[in-house]
């Protein structure tokens, strides 16, 4: 079964092994809201992500998942205040996703101009998941 995996740049910084196509890893997924992820990654790629990784806490409970990695994609994105917000904080800004098909993840991406590097849509194929084969 083939699954889209979004992988945060801070989850890899922090804590996260290199990974490359046709290399096997094993990671704790959970499921995703591609709601959630619309701003970063675009509304139509966001719609293909099944699970996003976790390293920090919200994985308790959760077996880890082992997959073949097919390809990698870096997601790059405008960060931003809002127009009109009062907190001051950076949010991506839609539509200024920039997607860049990779060789490898390590969580450390080419600065490209005017966006930032946010993480990476892995597509990958499960060989093992939670004690049972896949």
């Amino acid at each position: 079964m083939a699954l889209t995996i979004l992988v945060d740049d801070w989850q890899m910084q922090c804590c996260g092994d290199a990974f490359a196509p046709g290399g096997v890893v094993s990671r704790t997924l959970l499921e995703a809201d591609p709601e959630d992820y619309a701003d970063v990654v675009g509304s139509e790629r966001a719609d293909e992500i099944d699970f996003c990784e976790e390293h920090h806490g919200q994985d308790e409970g959760h077996a880890l998942t082992s997959a073949e990695v097919v390809s990698i994609v870096e997601v790059h994105c405008r960060y931003g205040v809002p127009p009109g917000a009062t907190d001051k904080v950076n949010y991506p800004v839609p539509r200024t996703t920039v997607l860049a098909p990779v060789e490898k993840g390590d969580g450390w991406a080419k600065a490209r101009p005017g966006v930032r590097f946010a993480g990476y849509l892995v597509t990958a194929v499960v060989a093992h998941r939670g004690g049972e084969l896949r």
